[in-house]
């Protein structure tokens, strides 16, 4: 299902030439000086300092680390909506020259967290002019998304306790889809982005002379039996789901070295579904099958586990309200019946209480996230924040 498209250049909403402009150099100033995950101190303070002149309510600086959260509570009964953007960038290499590129070698903005916190601080100076009559608006600039540890953080925060929308209320998330045209809004009523986990698998046996490796226990065989094995899983444990396990490292021994048979080995892997329940079983799976190998090749092994996202599952009345929002505007919508193979920890946003995540189309030829040529659109700030702006409204008036 999709409605007819306006053009998004047409600043549907009417965003101010003036606040459009200072976004737009807002964003330009975060692109420039890019973060890593829990590392985001100047970017808090730099989204700090553009929210603190639109004097909301309350500010809540260093939430979950280095996180913030901004108030525009009215004082009167209602609803609390949490709208949430990133505050991290990627350990990237930018190749391209725009005025404000990445002054970090090595890290950039490559996924467009910072257009995200630019729609949603566009958002304070629309709430200052015209704040809520009723409940509250939560603008939550969120760090550590790519790791998966910034929700949990702010999720385990005391103070969050005093913002969660919990069953009054609900949270709100977009991320920009290169792939998708300019201005299209994509929904699904059901699981938007995946679940996943890394799995880090360290294998421990005995050196031996490369001449006599039967003397020793090398992890070698293993792993490879391993990195055959461990993608076939899902097959396996899920037949009637969607499951992925992704090899992403591999290591035995010292390289140079070849007169030494290896003694340790290490590899990661990526475990990837539609849902928490069955990435449970397909770690279980994986689990015991690494147990089972490591032992057949009297080997030593440890299990770690990194970059924990939950499947984020949109409810459905507030995936209409969006919906209804964007036909408002004029935009595109094109309706999604699975979810997106990445994950994104604003899953944990979902769980226990309403929350949606959608996705905004930043350009069919635009390149895809994580590249490093990637560039946010700047023309999506006046499509996104009028968006936030009509829902959190439209949520409020209930």
């Amino acid at each position: 299902m999709s409605t007819a498209p306006a053009s998004p250049d047409t600043n549907p909403d009417g965003l101010p030439a003036d606040l459009l402009a200072l976004l737009t150099e807002l964003r330009h100033t975060v692109h420039a000086a890019p973060e890593l995950s829990g590392h985001e101190h100047r970017t808090h303070d730099t989204i700090r300092d553009f929210v603190a002149r639109f004097k909301p309510t309350r500010l809540h600086e260093h939430l979950g680390t280095t996180g913030l959260a901004a108030e525009f509570d009215s004082g009167k009964p209602g609803p609390t909506i949490v709208v949430r953007a990133e505050l991290d960038a990627l350990p990237i290499d930018e190749v391209i020259d725009p005025a404000y590129k990445s002054t970090k070698p090595g890290v950039m903005h490559a996924c467009g967290h910072d257009g995200h916190m630019t729609m949603v601080a566009g958002l304070a100076a629309r709430l200052s002019e015209n704040p809520p009559e009723k409940g509250r608006v939560v603008l939550l600039f969120q760090p550590a998304e790519e790791t998966g540890a910034g929700a949990k953080q702010v999720l385990a925060d005391e103070r969050w306790d005093a913002l969660d929308p919990k069953d009054n209320g609900a949270a709100i998330a977009l991320h920009n889809l290169p792939g998708h045209p300019m201005g299209q809004i994509i929904l699904t009523d059901g699981v938007f982005s995946c679940a996943s986990r890394g799995m880090s698998i360290g294998l421990e046996g005995i050196t031996s002379h490369a001449a006599h490796p039967d003397d020793g226990v090398s992890p070698a065989e293993a792993i490879a039996e391993l990195v055959q094995r461990l993608p076939k899983l899902p097959a396996e444990c899920l037949p009637d789901s969607f499951g992925l396990v992704s090899i992403t490292h591999i290591q035995a021994g010292e390289d140079g070295v070849f007169g030494v048979t290896p003694a340790a080995g290490r590899f990661n892997a990526t475990l990837r579904t539609d849902t928490d329940d069955d990435l449970v079983a397909l770690v279980e799976s994986a689990v015991a099958l690494v147990e089972e190998i490591a032992t057949a090749y009297r080997l030593e092994h440890a299990i770690a586990w990194h970059d924990d996202f939950a499947a984020a599952v949109c409810d459905a009345p507030t995936v209409e309200r969006i919906r209804t929002e964007a036909e408002a505007m004029g935009l595109e919508i094109a309706d999604r019946d699975e979810p997106f193979r990445w994950s994104e920890d604003f899953g944990l946003f979902t769980k226990g209480r309403k929350g949606v995540l959608f996705g905004l189309g930043s350009g069919v030829d635009q390149p895809q996230l994580h590249n490093p040529d990637y560039d946010f659109p700047d023309e999506l700030i006046a499509i996104g924040t009028p968006l936030f702006e009509r829902v959190v409204r439209s949520m409020l008036a209930e």
